[in-house]
C-alpha cells in the first residue's frame, strides 16, 4: 500500500500525533474515574454492612461460588441504577449547583465512612426460600439500597460524567472487598485494621469534596 518506506514512516508518525493530541486527555479522565471508583468503594466497603452480610452468608451456606455470583449480580444492578441516577443529575442540575451538592455529599460520606456499621439479623435472614444465589442477590440488593457505597456511586457518576466506567469501578471495588470475605470468612476480618482503612477512605472522600467545592473539577464540567 505504501510505495516507499518514508511514506509508511510518515503515516505512522501522523497516526501517533493524532492519537496523542485527540484522545489522551479523555483517556486519562476515564482511567481516573475507573481507578478512583474502584479504590474508594473497596476501602469504604471494608467493615460495611454488606461485607458483614458476606461473612454471614459464607458462614451459613459454605458455598462461595453462588454467593460471589449473587454479590456480583446484586451490585451491578444496584450500582447500574445509581450510575444512571448520577448521569441524570449531571444532565439536569446546573454545574454550579452540582458542584456544591457533590462537594457537600463527598464530605458527608467521609464522615459516614468513619461510623462503624452493623448488619441486622432480619437482613441476613430475609431470603431463606430463594436458594443460595437468590438469597444473596435479594439480601445484597436490599442491604445496598441507600448504603454509602451506593450513594458514592451516584456522586462519582455525577462527578466524572462517565457512569459506565464508574459502575464498573464500584462493582470491582465491591468484589475486591467482598470476595475475600466470602472465601476466608471471619479469619480475615480480625486482621484488617478497620479504623485505618476507614480513615483512608474518608480522606479520599474528603479530598474529592474539597476539590469539587474549590472548582478543581472544572475540566469535567463541574
Amino acid at each position: 500500500m505504501f510505495s516507499r518506506k518514508s511514506d509508511y514512516a510518515e503515516a505512522l508518525h501522523s497516526a501517533k500525533m493524532a492519537a496523542s493530541s485527540g484522545g489522551l486527555a479523555l483517556s486519562g479522565a476515564h482511567v481516573e474515574s475507573l481507578l478512583i471508583s474502584t479504590g474508594v468503594v473497596a476501602l469504604a466497603e471494608i467493615g460495611d454492612k454488606t461485607q458483614l452480610l458476606a461473612f454471614i452468608l459464607a458462614a451459613r451456606f459454605r458455598k462461595p461460588l453462588p454467593i460471589i455470583a449473587g454479590i456480583f449480580t446484586a451490585t451491578i444492578v444496584n450500582h447500574g441504577l445509581a450510575g444512571a441516577l448520577g448521569a441524570w443529575i449531571t444532565a439536569t442540575v446546573s454545574p454550579e449547583v452540582l458542584r456544591w451538592v457533590l462537594g457537600i455529599s463527598f464530605i458527608g460520606m467521609a464522615a459516614w465512612t468513619l461510623i462503624p456499621d452493623k448488619i441486622e439479623d432480619e437482613e441476613a435472614a430475609l431470603a431463606k426460600g430463594f436458594g443460595i444465589y437468590g438469597a444473596t442477590v435479594v439480601t445484597f440488593f436490599l442491604a445496598e439500597m441507600g448504603d454509602k457505597t451506593q450513594l458514592a456511586t451516584v456522586a462519582l457518576a455525577a462527578h466524572y460524567g462517565a457512569p459506565l466506567l464508574v459502575v464498573i469501578g464500584t462493582t470491582l471495588g465491591m468484589l475486591l472487598a467482598d470476595v475475600p470475605a466470602v472465601l476466608v470468612g471471619g479469619k480475615l476480618s480480625a486482621k484488617i485494621p478497620m479504623r485505618l482503612v476507614h480513615s483512608i477512605a474518608a480522606a479520599i472522600f474528603a479530598a474529592l469534596g474539597i476539590a469539587t467545592l474549590l472548582g478543581m473539577g472544572k475540566g469535567l464540567g463541574i
